[in-house]
């Protein structure tokens, strides 16, 4: 378990073996059966919107770092279904996330053009698809979390609540871009064992996908690269949460 084989196996073998699938770029679109090259370049497209994410404004740790846009769908497997809900808060329970749980989080949304762009629809659903094969549910919750961590304090965390499980069946960590910084090493623990691997997420598309029962994951905090002016330094990142349960709420 956890180990460099986990790259080289099917996405969903991986996942219902070991809990995890790490995608390298090469084989990303083929293994969400993306058409390529025109998913690619219809992504390509979307990545400027990274430098249009405004602050993030609920970090309890004092910090300016981070910035954020949110959206939310819902995925029907049986008719392919992928619709948009009305914006709504991110919330998370306190077990899962001590330092930002038990609060409504608002952020402004995913921008509309970006939502319904063919590569981003296409995107989340392939990923549906692929997590239900290994979970067959009627349908998915899913949450999309547009992130950019800069390094323009000196210092920027990824993941400011430390190593967690997000409450949801299964989410997606993708590399959108990474310049200027070093750190931001990921790190994914067996939920209930010792087993663990660590690995530096450099380029873009570059995909992690967990189960995240069986998993608890963090990414530690990047620094301005050597030589580098810290105002330069981001680490962009989409990450995607799939859940069965609906949406988790107060």
């Amino acid at each position: 378990m956890f180990n460099i084989a986990t790259v080289q196996k099917p996405a969903d073998q991986a996942l219902r073996q070991d809990g995890l699938s790490l995608l390298l770029p090469a084989d990303f679109p083929a293994s969400l059966k993306l058409e390529v090259p025109q998913w690619q370049h219809g992504w390509n497209d979307l990545t400027a919107s990274w430098n249009r994410l405004p602050p993030d404004a609920h970090l309890k740790d004092g910090g300016h770092y981070r910035r954020r846009r949110h959206a939310c769908f819902v995925q029907t497997l049986d008719s392919g279904a992928l619709e948009q809900t009305p914006h709504r808060a991110h919330w998370q329970p306190t077990d899962y996330n001590a330092l930002h749980g038990g609060f409504e989080r608002w952020f402004d949304p995913v921008e509309p053009a970006i939502a319904e762009a063919p590569a981003w629809q296409e995107l989340l659903a392939s990923l549906g698809r692929l997590f239900a094969q290994v979970k067959a549910v009627p349908r998915w919750y899913i949450e999309a979390h547009q992130f950019r961590i800069d390094t323009t304090e000196g210092v920027g965390r990824p993941t400011p609540e430390g190593a967690h499980r997000d409450g949801v069946d299964f989410v997606v960590v993708l590399l959108v871009a990474r310049r200027g910084v070093k750190g931001g090493e990921t790190r994914v623990f067996d939920a209930h064992g010792p087993h663990g691997m660590r690995f530096l997420m450099q380029e873009p598309l570059t995909a992690l996908l967990m189960d995240d029962e069986r998993v608890i994951h963090e990414t530690t905090p990047i620094f301005p690269a050597d030589g580098q002016d810290r105002q330069g330094g981001v680490r962009d990142t989409l990450v995607l949460t799939y859940r069965a349960d609906g949406f988790q709420a107060p």
